[in-house]
Formats: C-alpha cells, structure tokens, sequence
C-alpha cells in the first residue's frame, strides 16, 4: 500500500546583468533533482552572473515538507523537483512566490502554475518500451492495452509510489475518467503479479534482456540504455495518438516566499528558462526543454511530431490525494 503524502515571484534580465558584479552573493537551492542533472546548468550561470549557488539535495517531498516546517526561517531561495505535482502543492501551501511576466511569458502556460509561482524547466514523456523479438504485442498502442491478460507475466511497471507513475495515473484519470483509470490499474496489478521494479533504468534492462517484452518508462531511460549498448532490441512506442496523446511531467524550480534575495533568485530562474539554459537541460538527460523553440536532444521523438495530453501540469498536484485514493484502492503493489 502506498504512504499517504503528508502535507508537509523583476523584469527578464539581460546579457548586460550576468557579470561578476554579485560574486559576493550565494543562492541556496533545495534540489529534489540529482546533483548530476542541476550542476551543469548551475555552473554556467555562476560564470556568467558570478552568483554562487549551493544545492542542498534530498528527495523532494522531504525538502518541501522541510520548507514548510522551517517557514519564514528556511535556508532555501529557491525550492527545484522533478515533478510538477510536488511543485503546485508547495504553491498551494504559500511557500512560494510568483516570478515576472516576463520570465514566466518564455513557457507555455500548461507547463507552469496558474500564478507563477513555480515554472516547468525540463519535460519527460511516459512511454512505451518494447521488445523487438516479443511476439504478440501488436495490440498494444495505448497505455490502457497494458491491462490485457495477453501480457501477463511479460509487463514492468515501477511500484505505484514512483512519482512518475503517480503522475501519469492523474493524467489517465482526468482524461479517461476514474473507473476506465482504475480497470486499468486492476488489469495491470493482475499483469505483474505483485513484481515492480523501482527504478525504470531496470524496467528497460529487463526488456532488452527478453526477461519481459513490454514496459511503462519515461523516454529518457530508453535512450540512456541506447547509449550504453546501441544493439540492445528494444523500440519506443509513443502510446495513445488516437486519443487522448502521451502524458508528460515536469521538473521545475520556484522561488521561496521568504527568500531575502530576490534579484538573484530572478536571474537564476531567467537563466534557467533561456535558450542557453534549455540547451544544457536537453543534453544532460535527453528531456524536453519546456521553452518553445529550443529542440530536444537529436535522438528523441521531436516536440510537436507526437500528439501530447494538454491536462495542466499544475492539476498533478491538486489531484494528487485523488490518485493515491485510487491506487490504495486497488491495492497496487
């Protein structure tokens, strides 16, 4: 059974700003993301602006909960997830404070808070990673095909407590509606037979092995296993582009309610949304830049080629107790 989640905003800069001028400043930055994927970019931005920035790294929701307990006293600048739904409970607890028009205006609107408060960096998508030797997998061209009894004991799946999972499943729910959602879920649990895997790197290998013929990841871990071995005979399928498109997540950063450097924050999350910074997120782990006209890494599925689901990333965390409720429901594993 799943752990009940406890509940634990200056003009764009310019070129012009990015000097060694404020060296004497240091931003500190609750980061839920892995140090490896936030210290390129943060580095960048400490040689242009000259601003320190020191990362303090944990799982997210100990860092939001963190926050929350610490109040108008807490360390953090700036709060960085991997997940959009850890992103807007934070702004629905009033931890955060909206950043600029004009920084916010650079991302489409689906993929940041309503107000502002928090703004998507880096987008992943939930796909399909296949064998290319399985046999009888055809049918499947929607995530809910993953329910089928033909698959069996062939079917990998985090635990229902990834995040990643948790978030996909909202975006199932609110779009296919809760009883085709928690079908899904049944179908799935009946499917695996109470074996999850808890990383997805391991739900690709296990394909590439032949061990299981069809697995639920995010795209990125298929194209690091790729990488690493360029022969591995698995494929990519894009699930759901008769209906209702691909879900994605986001990580994203906002700027704490209390934080006494503001200016600086600004600059770190403009950085952060600018062409530059964009491109050193889409090369560190192949995700999708969330601002319009910066690409992807060249091996993914270009933005725009494959229909998307448009739910708001900001509804990930307001129908987050809704989704655990279903997936405690159905007992996932």
């Amino acid at each position: 059974m799943l752990q009940r989640w406890f509940l634990i905003g200056a003009a764009l800069i310019t070129p012009l700003l990015y000097t060694a001028s404020a060296c004497s400043e240091e931003l500190v930055v609750y980061s839920g993301r892995s140090d490896k994927f936030v210290k390129p970019v943060v580095k960048a931005f400490t040689e242009r602006s000259g601003i320190k920035v020191l990362l303090h790294s944990a799982k997210s929701t100990a860092l939001l909960n963190k926050m929350r307990v610490e109040g108008e006293h807490t360390q953090a600048d700036l709060y960085l997830s991997n997940d959009a739904g850890n992103l807007q409970i934070g702004s629905d607890l009033g931890l955060f404070t909206p950043v600029s028009d004009a920084i916010a205006d650079t991302i489409p609107a689906n993929l940041r808070a309503a107000d502002n408060s928090w703004i998507g960096l880096s987008a992943r998508a939930r796909v399909l990673v296949v064998s290319n030797n399985a046999k009888d997998v055809g049918f499947v061209k929607s995530v809910f095909d993953l329910a089928d009894p033909r698959l069996k004991g062939r079917l990998a799946i985090t635990n229902s407590s990834n995040g990643s999972f948790i978030a996909g499943t909202t975006v199932y729910m609110l779009t296919a509606g809760k009883e085709k959602t928690k079908h899904w879920l049944e179908g799935m649990k009946a499917n695996v037979d109470g074996k999850v895997f808890d990383k997805h790197s391991k739900i690709v290998k296990a394909v590439a092995s032949g061990k299981l013929d069809v697995g639920l990841v995010n795209h990125y871990y298929i194209y690091r296993h790729l990488a690493k071995e360029p022969d591995a005979p698995i494929h990519i399928v894009l699930p759901d582009q008769d209906g209702m498109g691909v879900a994605w997540n986001v990580a994203g950063i906002a700027i704490s309610k209390y934080t006494k450097k503001r200016a600086a924050a600004e600059q770190f999350v403009a950085f952060l949304t600018s062409e530059e910074g964009q491109k050193i997120f889409a090369e560190m782990n192949r995700e999708y830049p969330t601002r319009k006209g910066v690409a992807a890494a060249a091996e993914v599925p270009a933005a725009g080629s494959y229909v998307v689901n448009d739910i708001a990333m900001s509804e990930l965390g307001k129908q987050r107790s809704a989704t655990i409720d279903l997936l405690e429901a159905v007992g996932m594993p």
